[in-house]
């Protein structure tokens, strides 16, 4: 009874539905990354300014190549042509990808419980902290997203793993709004017990669905007994390939790499958009308690940071249904120009118009954050595109996936660099300073402007509107080159889906 009850409830959940929920276990514990772990180490661990900037260095080389060389270790056998070795289905490619989340999924939730326990020198345990933690949620991300192309190639059919993908993180964002109640730097202790139950429900959620998802799509690995003795038939007689083709080394893939267009004027574009995701994340708070914090209550301040990491999945579910009409390429160019525009309003407008601010600060991460929210989708047609071009055996997601991370999370390093350079050279205040004698708004004269406004708050203002025009006006540069779009993306997706015909899977059929 309770086996044919399980089996009940697994024909009704949609395999969308389980793609979508791996969102939910990644989010939950990688916001709350985001918004404490530089403030846990500065302001509680007490790290030095060097072991920081150190510990960030080492980590922005090991978050550049951990991506490619994962994507390389699990896709280097599909960068062969199809008539160079055996054939690989895509079932095949899809259980492989899930039994790598299976293992690394829990993993990833482990080195997240390291942030919060002083267990060695803040300086060690930064550097250990950041590489962990970035190893294992890289290879979660990596074969997470690499699902995307492998299960669809319609549009219609990403869109709506995509869509399910939001519904989850949105929900994943939740984590936000609670830890705001449990974050106190006096009193540790229940925030680390938070963080302890994130872990155990996100380790909990990984185990069950990757295995809900792999007993799926066992069953379509396994060949039935008439097809196989078929096969069989067929391979009698028949000589072996005496014209194998070698397998293509990683060099010749970064010079394929190197000719494809569109995936160079992609990375550009990204490698800012990374850099400004970041550059929000990492500032947010503190554009908060400068900028907004003598206007606004706690209460306030706490709904609105809520709001900032949640918004931006419920707006992907709007933002979907304008890439079906409009394509994924026109909806991002005007994303891009709505930033631009919000940003110099914002600049026209001053520093003293609060509720504007207000509005600004969380509708700038809002639209950045939904802007990262539908790259997936182009880099998975960017995948489809590699498969046709170079005749791949099959289409080599994780590795690509994994060569514009290579290229393009350098960003996510920079942004807490560049950032408080930015913040030091405006204001001279510095967040590595412990005596409060030294901060600027004590040590610089309380007037710099006409208006009479503190100068570590003009600072944060001119911050919070230059970088968002700075990076619009780049990023528009470089996605008008880009001409995966349109009559040739259609192309583009017809010839793989005939050159894979038969191996692929329908993700509304399962």
């Amino acid at each position: 009874m309770g086996r044919r009850a399980r089996g009940c409830w697994l024909s009704v959940v949609s395999t969308a539905v389980l793609y979508g929920s791996l969102a939910l276990f990644i989010s939950i514990l990688h916001n709350v990354f985001l918004l404490y772990y530089v403030e846990t180490f500065v302001s509680i661990y007490k790290i030095d300014k060097l072991s920081f900037w150190v510990g960030e260095t080492v980590f922005l080389i090991w978050n550049s190549v951990n991506d490619p060389l994962f994507g390389w270790l699990s896709d280097r056998s599909f960068l062969s042509s199809p008539q160079s070795g055996p054939s690989i289905t895509t079932p095949e490619v899809v259980l492989k990808r899930l039994k790598a989340l299976s293992t690394n999924g829990p993993l990833f939730a482990l080195s997240f419980l390291a942030f919060w326990v002083a267990w060695a020198s803040p300086g060690l345990q930064f550097l250990l902290c950041l590489c962990l933690y970035d190893g294992f949620l890289t290879m979660v991300d990596l074969h997470h997203s690499a699902l995307l192309a492998d299960l669809a190639v319609s549009d219609a059919d990403r869109t709506r793993l995509n869509f399910h993908c939001s519904v989850f993180s949105a929900l994943g964002s939740l984590s936000v709004f609670l830890s705001y109640s449990f974050w106190d730097k006096e009193d540790f202790f229940s925030f680390r017990l938070f963080c302890v139950a994130l872990a155990a429900f996100s380790i909990l959620g990984f185990f069950l669905v990757s295995r809900l998802l792999r007993r799926r799509f066992q069953k379509e690995v396994r060949p039935r007994p008439d097809e196989a003795a078929a096969l069989k038939e067929l391979s009698v007689g028949h000589a072996p390939l005496t014209h194998t083709e070698k397998p293509v080394t990683i060099r010749q893939y970064l010079g394929q790499l190197s000719k494809h267009r569109n995936f160079m004027w992609f990375v550009s574009m990204n490698l800012v958009q990374v850099f400004h995701c970041h550059f929000n994340n990492n500032f947010f708070p503190l554009f908060l308690e400068h900028l907004l914090s003598d206007n606004i209550t706690a209460s306030t301040g706490s709904i609105l940071l809520g709001i900032s990491y949640i918004a931006p999945h419920v707006n992907n579910l709007y933002f979907l249904t304008l890439c079906q009409r409009y394509g994924v390429y026109q909806v991002i160019r005007w994303l891009f120009m709505l930033k631009l525009g919000l940003s110099v309003a914002m600049l026209l407008a001053g520093a003293d118009h609060i509720y504007l601010l207000c509005i600004f600060i969380a509708s700038n991460r809002v639209f950045t954050e939904g802007t990262c929210k539908l790259l997936k989708l182009v880099i998975s047609d960017l995948v489809d595109e590699d498969f046709v071009v170079n005749r791949r055996q099959q289409a080599t997601s994780a590795l690509l996936f994994g060569m514009v991370a290579l290229l393009t999370k350098p960003g996510q390093t920079f942004a807490p660099l560049i950032g408080t350079w930015l913040l030091c050279v405006y204001t001279g205040y510095d967040i590595f300073q412990r005596e409060p004698a030294r901060d600027s708004l004590v040590a610089v004269p309380e007037v710099s402007s006409g208006s009479g406004t503190p100068p570590l708050r003009l600072g944060c203002f001119h911050m919070v509107v230059f970088v968002p025009i700075t990076c619009a006006l780049l990023q528009l540069a470089a996605w008008s080159r880009f001409t995966l779009h349109g009559r040739k993306l259609q192309g583009i997706k017809a010839s793989r889906q005939g050159a894979q015909h038969g191996h692929l899977i329908d993700v509304k059929a399962i």
